[in-house]
């Protein structure tokens, strides 16, 4: 088994009461992005150089739970498994220097993940600690960079169960009193969510950047009567603190919904930044942002 018991110990003994700090909502217009899964698409060093961005993704751990190794997969960038991405460490240290905030991607729509019981997402937890997050581990697949904390992207799992639990497991280690760990999430659009719905019931995630694409009951689709109507639906829910519309920023990517930037800025924008849950906007992906532009033509109006 790949956790270690330092970990179990630790998590045993931290309280099960989650103190919820009431924390201003910083600045709305921000932009969420996903890096990691095209080789062209620049370091994450030139990533955050942009100044387009709050927050990047690392994407994606997309192989844990039920026993196996977890196991990253970083397209054509590196090869975790090789000790070949110990480099991008340094990387997610220059992004946090400039104020952003780095997530530890999990999941995404190819891979195998999900958890056989309360026990494997705990002990999937203390993985992420100690080779991710504030922890200690004798190999480091991204090096000894401490990320900010663990984004959920589940678009597959072989089981909807658990990953409340595994929201929970990690959460307690902010009761350490160390750098906090913030919790994302990138539902898909259809609601609720059945990945994701106890999770997020939790109230743990800091932030919920919402995939408003891929499925045509709750995307644009030349008319933005259904993307609004699930917008009000996800922004009203009493368990989610901010939220993002999650996007992609090609016409050709991510099974459609995509937003021509003009429509966006015109008849989307005002429209979802009435509430008082918004955020901005997270994009798929850094690779097609730079392929098309998207986010230099929306930033001035997020």
């Amino acid at each position: 088994m790949f956790k270690e018991l330092h970990c179990i110990s630790l998590l045993t003994t931290i309280s099960f009461f989650i103190l919820l700090l009431s924390t201003k909502s910083h600045a709305a217009g921000s932009i969420s992005i996903y890096w990691g899964q095209n080789g062209f698409e620049g370091t994450l060093n030139q990533t955050c150089a942009t100044g387009r961005y709050k927050f990047v993704n690392v994407a994606f751990l997309n192989i844990f739970g039920s026993g196996q190794t977890p196991s990253l997969n970083l397209a054509g960038h590196c090869n975790p498994s090789t000790g070949g991405c110990t480099g991008v460490g340094p990387q997610v240290d220059y992004c946090q220097s400039l104020g952003i905030k780095v997530m530890l991607s999990l999941g995404g729509a190819i891979g195998n993940y999900g958890f056989s019981s309360k026990k494997d997402a705990m002990d999937f937890a203390c993985y992420l600690w100690d080779n991710f997050l504030g922890g200690t581990s004798s190999f480091r697949p991204l090096g000894n960079a401490v990320f900010d904390g663990i984004d959920f992207a589940v678009d597959r799992s072989k089981s909807t169960l658990y990953w409340d639990d595994l929201a929970r497991y990690v959460a307690r280690y902010n009761l350490l009193g160390r750098k906090k760990v913030y919790l994302t999430a990138a539902p898909l659009c259809p609601y609720p969510n059945k990945y994701l719905d106890m999770a997020l019931r939790t109230r743990l995630f800091d932030y919920v950047w919402v995939q408003f694409f891929g499925h045509p009951s709750c995307q644009f689709n030349g008319d933005i009567t259904n993307l609004i109507n699930s917008w009000n639906m996800w922004s009203s829910t009493g368990y989610i603190r901010r939220i993002f519309m999650g996007l992609p920023a090609a016409a050709w990517e991510a099974g459609n919904g995509y937003i021509p930037a003009d429509i966006l800025k015109l008849q989307v924008l005002p429209i979802i930044k009435m509430s008082p849950k918004y955020e901005g906007i997270m994009l798929w992906s850094k690779y097609w942002d730079d392929t098309t532009g998207y986010s230099p033509a929306i930033i001035s109006s997020i």
